[in-house]
């Protein structure tokens, strides 16, 4: 919704696709007191994995200009997951892995791979999407996460990261991060913007819960950071395809920022004289370490052995 008033109600039109049919009513009712009634019919209860309902007229995906997303992380879904590993070209860096034994209490299916494949796969040519993911896939090392890491980079779909603060969902207690996706960058712009969001922010109550949200003060940073592609320390880093490459695939901002050594002007009497300190307090520290051995010794040669008897 805040996307179509970004680009303008008269000029867009939504689709949508959830599993959930009160998140679809809700997606209505709001269409309807948006001004965006023509995307009523778009509106689709339903599993947008197994049966994508938005498709073109001979049957390939519907492609679009904007595409978000905010996917579960987790859910396990054995009963599926074939029929998805089967379809190579739709998830072409594969499926997670079936659980034998699901757990509806703790699922370790990383389903949000298979999202981020039907995000890119939604994407027209030139077309720009964001999906929300667990931090901890921007620096995956292997499987299904390193695959997609690979691709988005080598492809050039990926054009920037923000990671957010801890606690900034209301569904989830799990450090997140947005990739933002955009096909219509040139082969001349070869900066990819990393932005640290996860300092920012107040602490707040939500009933017995805390949360956590960003001033409007810190979403202008973010926002005029990401647009600008601009490097700020201990925040943001703008880095290259290669950069990237040569850092193992890894889209963290924290792996860029440059290591600051400070250097502090002493004159001869003052580096001795912190040399003298140094040395007198490990002196101090090694006197207690022998005594505290000594005890330990002491300890042991006060044991003895006693026979149980009933």
């Amino acid at each position: 919704m805040a996307l179509a008033h970004e680009i303008g109600e008269e000029r867009c039109s939504i689709y949508s696709q959830d599993i959930s049919e009160k998140s679809a009513e809700m997606l209505r009712l709001n269409l309807i007191l948006n001004n965006l009634i023509g995307s009523l019919p778009n509106v689709v209860q339903g599993n947008t994995l197994t049966e994508p309902a938005h498709r073109e007229s001979d049957g390939r995906l519907k492609t679009f200009d904007f595409v978000v997303s905010n996917p579960p992380f987790k859910l396990d879904f054995p009963e599926y997951a074939d029929t998805l590993a089967a379809d190579t070209v739709r998830f072409w860096a594969g499926v997670p892995n079936k659980v034998k034994s699901p757990d509806p209490q703790k699922p370790k299916m990383a389903i949000y791979t298979c999202f981020i494949q039907h995000v890119i796969n939604s994407l027209k040519p030139a077309g720009r999407g964001a999906i929300v993911v667990p931090t901890g896939f921007i620096t995956a090392k292997s499987g299904i996460e390193n695959k997609i890491l690979k691709r988005i980079v080598d492809n050039h779909i990926i054009s920037g990261v923000v990671s957010m603060p801890g606690n900034v969902f209301a569904t989830t207690g799990t450090n997140v991060s947005v990739l933002f996706f955009d096909r219509s960058e040139k082969s001349d712009n070869d900066t990819v913007i990393l932005i640290d969001a996860s300092k920012l922010g107040e602490d707040y109550k939500e009933g017995t819960n805390q949360k956590r949200r960003l001033r409007p003060d810190e979403e202008e940073k973010i926002v005029s950071t990401f647009r600008h592609k601009e490097t700020v320390d201990d925040f943001s880093v703008a880095v290259t395809y290669s950069q990237i490459k040569e850092k193992g695939y890894s889209l963290s901002a924290g792996q860029y920022f440059d290591i600051k050594i400070e250097y502090t002007e002493l004159t001869a009497k003052e580096f001795a004289e912190k040399m003298n300190s140094h040395k007198t307090a490990l002196q101090k520290m090694f006197a207690e370490s022998r005594s505290l051995e000594e005890a330990i010794l002491c300890g042991f040669d006060t044991l003895e052995f006693e026979e149980k008897t009933e």
